[in-house]
């Protein structure tokens, strides 16, 4: 038995190295997120004024999110996890043959759907101050597009959470446990 396979064995037996990733106010803005959408979602005509008040909480979010993507920590940032299309497609491609590369941060295609939502639900968030405004109250079309990306974010965050699933079990890792403690393994 040669040295490098005894030093390998003993490497294999040590339990992997845990970094820091997902920084505080990246966790608090998923889940409060998942939560005020669900929410939202739930007291849209039911109950009004909460459904207000709701989305103003994700306005603030999705502000706070923003300024957190240009000067927060290394993985919160935009520049970490935007990438070119063609990369985004290629991961994909990658995926579907379950041979895709594993990203200590957001995957492209990750990256690409935070980016998607967030231009998402700041459409809701904007049709829906618009449908609380006297010049656009009971104009038809601002209530129909509200709702249409309401439900096109729905479908949204069925493939995200689909891709969290497929992405955890290619690459041996919970990923939602990862969002709530902030670690993943390094390697």
């Amino acid at each position: 038995m040669t040295m490098a396979t005894i030093e390998r064995m003993a490497a294999d037996d040590r339990p992997p190295q845990i970094v820091r990733v997902w920084d505080p106010f990246v966790r608090i803005f998923h889940w409060s997120l998942v939560g005020l959408f669900a929410f939202s979602f739930l007291t849209g005509d039911e109950w009004k004024s909460a459904h207000i008040y709701s989305g103003y909480a994700i306005i603030l979010l999705l502000a706070l999110r923003v300024i957190w993507g240009l000067v927060g920590s290394r993985h919160a940032r935009f520049s970490d996890f935007v990438y070119h299309p063609f990369i985004v497609l290629g991961y994909l491609r990658d995926t579907l043959n379950l041979r895709a590369r594993r990203y200590i941060g957001h995957n492209p295609a990750g990256g690409a759907m935070v980016i998607a939502l967030l231009v998402m639900i700041s459409g809701i968030a904007t049709t829906g101050y618009m449908m609380t405004t006297d010049a656009y109250w009971g104009i038809k079309w601002v209530e129909e597009t509200h709702e249409t990306l309401v439900y096109l974010t729905v479908g949204m965050i069925a493939l995200h959470v689909a891709g969290v699933v497929l992405a955890s079990l290619e690459h041996k890792e919970n990923l939602v446990r990862a969002m709530f403690t902030g670690r993943k393994r390094a390697d």
